[in-house]
């Protein structure tokens, strides 16, 4: 008589399934996130997550969407506004591989005293999230950062992390990029910034839709002063 073969119980099939499924997942996932990261090294980032959300909030409240943005390669931007966000967002930008510890722990104890919550995001960080991630925090959203960061420090250079970042950060309501700051603000290129107007838009960047470069208060003034004095103390920085 003819054998016949056992049957492979059917839980068996549906895990070995969505094992094989979950791995192709994971594969494409890392495909699609790495060619995405090297694309975005070479061409210009045209949107990112937070315009569209800022636009269907704007729209969820009957309002027409605003992006106010010009995107300028890095020689068109002033030194001054390089050195201003390194003096005000992340002193370490040109010695760290993306991470400063220091800054962290520092926003660590300093959120330990109850006071207003600090983060200790560099500046690498910072674009990797606004590239390609949303605003709102998350145990999630922060591994997916910290995933990104160490992407785009190994794939770009310093040089074009700055770049990105001063062309895509939110500086104003509706307003993206330091080119486009600097017109609406100053009504000037961002390559003719002064230390004093590269501070001031600095300073703001934290909560850019509540302070106004152009009409600074006098704790925005006090920051402004106190940037303006860390930018000579720091090491220049220079990409060549």
């Amino acid at each position: 008589m003819a054998k016949v073969k056992a049957k492979k119980p059917r839980s068996n099939s549906f895990w070995a399934k969505l094992r094989r499924l979950t791995w192709k997942l994971i594969m494409w996932f890392f495909i699609i996130s790495i060619g995405w990261v090297i694309l975005a090294r070479f061409v210009p980032v045209l949107v990112t997550p937070l315009m569209l959300i800022r636009s269907v909030e704007a729209i969820a409240d009957g309002e027409k969407p605003k992006i106010v943005k010009k995107w300028v390669p890095i020689e068109e931007i002033s030194p001054n506004m390089i050195q201003a966000v390194v003096a005000s967002e992340d002193n370490l930008f040109m010695q760290h591989n993306g991470f400063s510890f220091k800054d962290i722990e520092k926003a660590i104890e300093h959120n330990k005293k109850g006071k207003r919550i600090r983060g200790g995001s560099t500046i690498s960080q910072q674009t990797a999230k606004n590239v390609f991630l949303w605003p709102q925090r998350s145990w999630i959203r922060k591994g997916l950062e910290a995933y990104f960061t160490i992407l785009i420090e190994f794939f770009w250079t310093k040089e074009r992390i700055m770049e990105v970042y001063l062309n895509i950060i939110e500086t104003g309501d509706g307003i993206y990029g330091v080119q486009a700051a600097a017109q609406t603000y100053f009504n000037k290129d961002a390559k003719k910034l002064t230390k004093s107007q590269s501070a001031l838009i600095a300073v703001c960047l934290p909560n850019p839709r509540k302070f106004n470069p152009a009409k600074p208060s006098p704790y925005i003034n006090r920051r402004k002063n106190q940037i303006v004095s860390l930018m000579g103390k720091i090491e220049k920085v220079d990409f060549d």
